[in-house]
């Protein structure tokens, strides 16, 4: 147990939610980062709100960057969100370099706190393709923060922590059950339903719905159309 301060970026999102968790776990005090990048939907925003808060944060910022300025995603553009299930393609609710802008803005702001641990829900395995979710990508971002920082240069490194890395999208649920948090809370959804509703159909939707099924642990997610 550590009583250090670490980073944990909030999407509003169940494996954010869970990876922050661990956070407070492993016995840090949280400084909770959440990225308002002009997304076609702020529902998940509200979301992170309420799980920063819950989890006792000490500060949440919500950072505004215009990632629609750039397109080139279903998630900033005019482009339809793909319904028809998960496939083997990077699918075009990937938004470009995502993950690499979030842990530049959260390196900055550790490196300010003071911070050296910062925590990221990305996982390798149930997830829909993006290659700023894989191992080989946290590690490459670990070795960048140690050469592009003041701390890292004097000896000081960063930890890019991604506990739910190897874990299935059944196992985070799982965990989440473990740790005591509502599930409820969190947002999944790139294309909410009116009502506040879950699609039920992209294919965050279908991959949390398959989480909860596999996990044999009840779905509070409220689905416009069941997935």
């Amino acid at each position: 147990m550590t009583d250090s301060v670490a980073i944990a970026l909030i999407s509003g999102g169940l494996d954010s939610m869970v990876s922050a968790a661990r956070a407070r776990e492993d016995g840090h005090r949280l400084l909770a980062l959440s990225i308002d990048y002009n997304q076609r939907h702020h529902v998940e925003l509200a979301a992170a709100r309420r799980i920063a808060q819950t989890l006792g944060a000490e500060r949440h910022v919500v950072l505004p960057l215009d990632l629609r300025a750039f397109g080139g995603s279903a998630l900033t553009d005019e482009i339809d969100v793909p319904k028809g299930g998960v496939g083997a393609d990077i699918p075009v609710t990937y938004v470009p370099a995502r993950n690499t802008i979030f842990l530049s803005l959260a390196l900055g702001w550790a490196e300010a706190a003071g911070a050296r641990d910062i925590y990221i829900g990305v996982n390798a395995l149930d997830y829909s393709g993006y290659p700023d979710c894989r191992p080989e990508f946290i590690q490459g971002f670990e070795k960048l923060a140690e050469l592009a920082t003041k701390a890292g240069v004097e000896g000081e490194p960063f930890h890019i922590r991604a506990p739910l890395q190897d874990m299935t999208k059944a196992d985070i649920v799982r965990e989440a059950a473990r740790l005591g948090l509502d599930a409820g809370m969190s947002w999944s959804c790139y294309d909410p339903a009116p009502g506040s509703l879950h699609c039920g159909l992209c294919d965050s939707c279908r991959l949390r719905s398959k989480g909860f099924e596999e996990a044999g642990i009840p779905d509070p997610t409220r689905y416009a159309t069941a997935p």
